[in-house]
């Protein structure tokens, strides 16, 4: 069932998204990591906003004030396969004093919206509850059933969000094969003026580990060839400097290919990192695309200044391609040596599809209408979405939450950076795109 919005509805549309991405930045559902989160009022406000117009939700709270929201729109043919579209409600901390504007305020400075959230992602949640409230009051029936799922926890994992639920509520899926959510189809101009478009059909899988030195504890002024701190730093050193092999994928294949192709370059597969330049401020996470990836974040040792530690830890954050787990793991087992203590903390999949068939079709399609001169392009995500929770599924995820960004902005360092803000009009513009994507996939 098609429908062709009037220019009224279209203007309440876009006004409708910039009033929810407003109202959910204010609200600070602020994900610390180690359980520690909470996601209860912002979760009230989306079943409010559903409510509103007529759209039942089942709550479920997986930990105190974890909170996930789900329901299923009837689709005119729920025969068809169904469509997931989730997002999830939780956000990385924010210092206040390192912004220019209060974080959660949702304050419209410079033609953006500023604030915690803006681009990760409750700019998408705002996309999804001003697409279905205009479907409720209209009338609208999508082409098939639409699971809408807005989820807790995944900036620390999901443990209390997409993966408890899949786990514990798979029926509430039943019959879907596909899903959207973030971090995809958003705009980059090259260098040339050609703009690409970003769906993400792929991403890096996890491997957060621990590793442990253990040695002889001691005085600090005496000689200690056995020192747990010297051991720990060693390994540590060895792996933050290692040079990981270029392993391109094919999605990787494809992206390169094409903005070689869109940038005069010649395409050498041997030779990827000279086209990272084209990508500007995409380049670093771009760039992660094309190895594995092992980043020492934290240490831990001792407790006075003058006693050597009987052990010290380190915790490193991994992230493999699609294909290479088992060289991430390897290497770093090589790296450190058999006196280290290697403990895997979190470890999710990678994943991969083709970047082909009707939902990439309706994708290209929706973002030609809104952007005739774009070109939409698949990408790798160095990190990863609830798509991986849904996967288990058989459920096979998509990072389609389109947004059109100005030539001049560097967006790429706004994902859990200080300023976070999405453009206004690049808001609109994705509103517009999900809604056409919606009703014809």
């Amino acid at each position: 069932m098609n429908i062709t919005l009037t220019p009224e509805q279209v203007s309440e549309l876009e006004a409708d998204v910039i009033r929810l991405c407003q109202e959910l930045i204010r609200i600070p559902s602020v994900n610390f990591g180690d359980g520690k989160g909470d996601e209860r009022a912002i979760a009230e406000f989306v079943v409010a906003e559903l409510k509103d117009v007529g759209i039942d939700c089942e709550v479920i709270e997986t930990a105190p004030n974890r909170v996930n929201v789900v329901t299923r729109l009837k689709g005119s043919d729920s025969t068809r396969p169904g469509l997931v579209l989730h997002g999830h409600l939780d956000v990385v901390p924010a210092n206040a004093a390192d912004w220019e504007v209060d974080p959660f305020s949702g304050l419209i400075k410079d033609g953006c919206i500023w604030g915690r959230g803006a681009i990760d992602m409750k700019d998408m949640d705002a996309m999804i509850l001003a697409i279905v409230r205009l479907w409720a009051r209209i009338g609208y029936k999508p082409p098939r059933d639409i699971v809408l799922a807005f989820f807790a926890d995944e900036e620390a994992g999901s443990i209390y969000g997409s993966r408890w639920i899949a786990k514990k509520r798979p029926e509430l899926f039943a019959g879907c094969t596909e899903a959207i959510s973030e971090v995809g189809g958003f705009s980059y101009t090259l260098d040339t003026g050609k703009r690409i478009y970003a769906v993400q059909s792929a991403e890096k899988g996890i491997n957060w580990m621990k590793l442990t030195a253990t040695g002889n504890a001691g005085h600090g002024s005496m000689i200690n060839e056995k020192n747990a701190v010297t051991a720990l730093t060693e390994a540590v050193t060895k792996i933050g400097r290692h040079k990981w092999p270029i392993r391109p994928t094919k999605t990787v294949k494809i992206l390169f290919k094409k903005v070689a192709e869109l940038t005069n370059v010649e395409y050498d597969e041997n030779n990827l990192g000279k086209l990272l330049p084209k990508f500007g401020s995409m380049g670093s996470m771009i760039g992660a695309t094309l190895q594995n990836i092992a980043n020492p974040t934290m240490l831990e040792a001792g407790y006075k200044a003058n006693v050597i530690p009987q052990s010290a830890s380190a915790i490193i954050d991994g992230r493999f391609l699609p294909g290479y787990e088992s060289e991430l793991a390897e290497t770093i087992k090589e790296l450190v040596g058999p006196d280290i203590k290697v403990e895997v903390l979190t470890r999710d999949i990678a994943l991969e599809v083709d970047f082909s068939g009707p939902l990439v079709d309706a994708m290209c399609a929706a973002l030609k209408i809104e952007d005739p001169e774009g070109i939409p392009v698949p990408y790798l995500m160095s990190g990863g979405t609830d798509n991986k929770a849904l996967s288990d599924l058989g459920i096979v995820g998509f990072g389609f939450s389109p947004i059109r960004f100005p030539a001049d902005l560097e967006f790429m360092p706004l994902f859990h950076g200080i300023n976070e803000r999405v453009p206004v009009d690049g808001l609109k513009f994705g509103v517009r795109t999900l809604h056409h994507f919606l009703i014809n996939c």
